[in-house]
């Protein structure tokens, strides 16, 4: 477990770096996790990557699941592989997203369509 300090807000994430409590992310958030994953050292992060990871939380709050991967950029208007030039490895999304570790299903279905 560690402990990412942002704005003096403590947030957790496991030895895998998902945070721990899905409540706890904000933009600020996403920033941090992103420069961890190595997917961006800038802060805010751009428009389109919000846009995606604003999906799929919100798909995640409504059917607590990973939406398909072809289905995010035509929800969000984007290029249809908007997702793979802004998050090459849809688990990267899913943990920047602060989206709780996915089951070994979820990895496998995840892998498979990726």
């Amino acid at each position: 477990m560690a402990i990412l300090n942002q704005n003096n807000t403590n947030m957790t994430v496991d030895l895998e770096g998902y945070l721990e409590d899905f409540e706890s992310w904000t933009e600020e958030t996403a920033c941090e996790l992103a420069a961890r994953e190595g997917v961006s050292q800038e802060c805010p992060l751009g428009n389109d990557r919000m846009d995606i990871l604003r999906f799929i939380r919100d798909y995640y709050k409504k059917f607590e699941a990973f939406p398909i991967v072809r289905a995010v950029c035509k929800n969000i208007k984007q290029p249809k592989d908007c997702q793979y030039q802004q998050f090459p490895d849809p688990l990267v999304a899913w943990k920047i997203a602060g989206l709780p570790k996915p089951t070994p299903e979820v990895f496998a279905k995840i892998k498979h369509h990726a």
